[in-house]
């Protein structure tokens, strides 16, 4: 007689390197998969915006359907709800007799508390929990430090790990997963949008990537990225660009829902350059996944600091409350370029590059002096690529006020613009608006003359917003603001004079 285990996915959404199934199967257990819609995921963020909105709600569905196909295929099932897990994960206990629950454990501090839930309330109903760890590249019970003693700068943590932690070989993919028969308790239907509360909409087709939920679409966009396209060789040199499906690998949505491992990629990585080449891009994508790495440990040690507004530094800086600036940077209405054609692109796809991303949060923070809260729940609702860790560390880093040592910098966007958009292709891309501009002109569209507009078509004011503030001297002030924010906390005497031209992001 075989035990029964239930298997709650989560943000694991593959069958490939998965330890709590690896370790369900070990046990000879027949298992139950599970995966739960919780409704307070498809609810209102603190600021009022749509939780999970319509991009990403299509991917997690679609990655829910490949997870039960792929199952299907080895002759299991998915069994599927929408509730909240500590009432559901008991009654399927009961339904199925299986005295335990098996999933990975997560790094937000909600999600944690979901966990702690679910174990009370098997525990009520005499079954238990048994958590694993599926989510980083390294392990953590192999790190050379206790997550207390996490340090809380990356390039610290960088050098002591690397050198110092193996990281370990992925579970394989199992060619079958035995599950009983269960006549009577039927696999539910995958919900549609509508029944989440969610608003369908259908990606711009400017979109740089036809992005697939799933492991299926997960597994082949690295298999194209890596093998068939050969574009790792180059990821270091073209890592920073903006337009095209291939200056980056774009692997994040599928990490963020577990789709793919990080150690999987890994395992490519190392093929790759035993049969293809070593060098520093092969280096520089596993760098990506160490930053990775660090928010999530950085978000268990710390916690639910990190998603304070003071964040993990204590700075009470004062943010201002500008609703005209909020919707220009929302909306892609800010007169600089680089900053609308990246917001636009977020709101018509559910995705933005790296550098876009940097420049945006740079410019909400350091320019605008809106509070990253916001910015921070701006992009929870909007990105299919989104988990707490990484969207929180990277927003709190980008708004100095997390365990970033360097002070107050901020991006540039117009020399930004010119050094990674040099002749204003991704620029006109977005801002049809701007298509006819030469690309002397396009990053800075302020300085067109009257006949430069006439010429061109574009009527400063009306066509295009001229800048909603002036770059140098709006991020002066707000530097003064984040001057003050250190002495209140007492991590400076007094405050600096400006000096922001030399902190200017290169």
């Amino acid at each position: 007689m075989h035990p029964t285990l239930l298997l709650w996915f989560r943000t694991d959404l593959r069958l490939h390197d998965h330890e709590a199934l690896a370790a369900a199967l070990d046990r000879d257990a027949d298992v139950v998969p599970v995966y739960i819609f919780d409704p307070r995921f498809f609810g209102r963020t603190r600021q009022g915006f749509e939780r999970t909105a319509a991009y990403r709600a299509r991917f997690l569905r679609e990655a829910v359907e490949d997870l039960r196909q792929q199952l299907r295929q080895r002759g299991s099932d998915l069994i599927v709800r929408i509730g909240h897990p500590e009432a559901v994960l008991p009654q399927l206990a009961a339904a199925t007799g299986a005295p335990q629950v098996f999933y990975h454990r997560c790094a937000g501090t909600e999600e944690q508390a979901i966990e702690t839930a679910v174990a009370q309330a098997l525990r009520e109903v005499g079954a238990s929990a048994a958590a694993f760890d599926g989510h980083t590249l390294y392990h953590p019970n192999n790190l050379p430090f206790s997550l207390k003693q996490l340090p809380e700068v990356f390039t610290e943590f960088r050098r002591r790990i690397e050198n110092n932690t193996a990281i370990r070989e992925p579970f394989a993919t199992p060619e079958t997963v035995p599950s009983p028969r269960l006549d009577d308790l039927p696999p539910g239907p995958i919900p549609t949008l509508a029944d989440l509360g969610v608003a369908p909409r259908t990606p711009d087709p400017r979109g740089v990537l036809d992005f697939r939920g799933g492991e299926t679409a997960g597994l082949r966009r690295l298999q194209d990225y890596f093998w068939h396209n050969d574009c790792l060789r180059r990821y270091k040199d073209t890592r920073n660009g903006m337009l095209g499906a291939n200056f980056s690998s774009k692997f994040s949505p599928w990490l963020a829902l577990g789709c793919l491992s990080p150690r999987f990629i890994y395992a490519e990585v190392e093929r790759y350059e035993r049969q293809v080449v070593r060098n520093d891009s092969t280096y520089w994508l596993v760098f990506e996944l160490l930053w990775r790495d660090f928010f999530h440990f950085l978000t268990l040690k710390h916690g639910g600091r990190l998603f304070r507004r003071s964040s993990l530094r204590g700075l009470r800086i004062d943010w201002q409350r500008n609703e005209a600036h909020w919707t220009a940077w929302t909306e892609g209405r800010t007169g600089f370029p680089l900053i609308d054609a990246n917001m636009r692109e977020l709101a018509a796809t559910g995705f933005m590059s790296n550098r876009g991303r940097q420049n945006v949060a740079s410019f909400l923070t350091k320019n605008l002096g809106l509070d990253w809260l916001r910015g921070a729940e701006w992009f929870e609702s909007l990105l299919i690529d989104y988990d707490p860790a990484s969207n929180y560390g990277n927003w709190s880093y980008a708004a100095a006020v997390g365990t970033d040592p360097r002070g107050f910098r901020f991006f540039n966007p117009v020399k930004q613009g010119k050094d990674y958009d040099p002749q204003g292709d991704y620029i006109r891309h977005w801002l049809p608006e701007l298509a006819r501009l030469p690309a002397n002109r396009i990053h800075e569209p302020w300085l067109l003359t009257p006949d430069e507009q006439t010429r061109w078509g574009v009527r400063l004011g009306t066509d295009y917003p001229r800048p909603v503030v002036d770059l140098f001297a709006s991020a002066a002030e707000n530097e003064k603001r984040y001057e003050k924010a250190l002495v209140r906390a007492g991590l400076r005497r007094t405050t600096h004079s400006s000096r922001i031209r030399q902190f200017v992001k290169k």
